[in-house]
């Protein structure tokens, strides 16, 4: 049944155009370093055909790259986050550590959804 009521309205859309958006995470390489081991792993693919065992050997290697950018970003990140909560009151500073308890979570949940 038609709801001419209901059709006049405005859509949900219309106000969800408002709403501002989450930021964006941060990346947790660097561009240079993310850049570095996207040319690999570009390399890899394009000479795939020619030579298939370099080819991998070349992936493997912008693999085990990102693998370790990876694991020394997270390990600064963790070392930051751990100093910004270490030596403070907690009665003092309750919203610093709050923040700093939203972002172990948020970290936490990227890593997670990989």
């Amino acid at each position: 049944m038609y709801d001419q009521t209901r059709a006049q309205q405005p859509a949900d859309r219309d106000q969800n155009r408002t709403e501002r958006r989450p930021a964006a995470p941060d990346a947790l390489l660097p561009s240079e370093e993310r850049d570095a081991v996207l040319d690999r792993l570009r390399k890899a693919i394009n000479t795939f055909a020619d030579a298939p065992h370099d080819a991998l050997e070349e992936a493997e290697g912008a693999f085990d790259d990102a693998a370790a950018h990876l694991a020394n970003a997270l390990a600064e990140r963790r070392r930051a986050l751990h100093e910004a909560w270490q030596d403070q009151d907690p009665e003092a500073h309750g919203e610093e550590l709050r923040l700093a308890l939203r972002q172990y979570r948020e970290l936490t949940q990227r890593l997670i959804r990989m």
